[in-house]
């Protein structure tokens, strides 16, 4: 049999075609996680217990179960109640509101970590308590994350490829799809591995790169 890399070609609109799938989902997905985390956070800090409460369940459903079964109970679970979602905005928002109940535990760290010194001074100069929280407090707690999300961010790239099972036509379906017509699985996983390695790279670089200039900043 022997490996026969010279089949890739001729599929290649479909690898790229699932290339630009992943990421699109890796950008809307991170973008929900990162905002999403921010407002979990200061719902489970600040918000009055009957709020809470449902929070802090969701919170635990969301650490304590398989992203794969999250992602079989949005985009199949709900349409039993009528809400029937497309395949890849129910990734995104399995995606997004898993990583964002992990960047919530990360920024409400960081908001305690804030001397509340700084909340004092900002509601002596007539901040209410909710305009120092935006303007002072959490852009100070986010700066201070920037690094463990971004090592959630590539830890979605990563897990994007599960909602293939959902249909989302992504890299690692892409290369199934391939697969189920040339019968060559090493070399269309091979490719696939290659353009999530080439992503991971470009991601890194722009996170790195968000991670100077908020040092900067201080």
């Amino acid at each position: 049999m022997g490996l026969d890399f010279t089949v890739v070609p001729k599929f290649m609109d479909v690898i790229l075609l699932g290339a630009l799938w992943t990421i699109a989902i890796t950008i809307a997905a991170a973008t929900l996680s990162f905002f999403g985390g921010i407002m979990f956070a200061v719902i489970a800090l600040y918000a009055p217990l009957p709020v809470r409460l449902p929070f802090r369940f969701f919170a635990w459903l969301f650490m304590g179960t398989p992203l794969l079964l999250q992602l079989f109970l949005i985009y199949f679970g709900l349409v039993q109640i009528g809400i029937d979602l497309p395949a890849f905005v129910a990734g995104v928002i399995g995606l997004g509101l898993h990583f964002a109940v992990y960047n919530s535990e990360l920024i409400q760290a960081s908001i305690l970590a804030v001397d509340k010194g700084q909340t004092e001074a900002a509601r002596t100069l007539g901040l209410s308590r909710m305009q120092a929280l935006r303007k002072v407090v959490i852009p100070q707690a986010v700066r201070d994350v920037v690094p463990p999300i971004g090592n959630n961010m590539i830890a979605l790239l990563k897990d994007s490829a599960l909602v293939s099972v959902i249909g989302v036509s992504e890299l690692t379906l892409s290369a199934q799809l391939a697969i189920g017509r040339t019968y060559r699985p090493f070399e269309f996983y091979v490719v696939a591995a290659v353009f999530y390695y080439i992503i991971n790279l470009c991601m890194e670089a722009g996170l790195r790169r968000i991670e100077r200039r908020t040092q900067a900043s201080r």
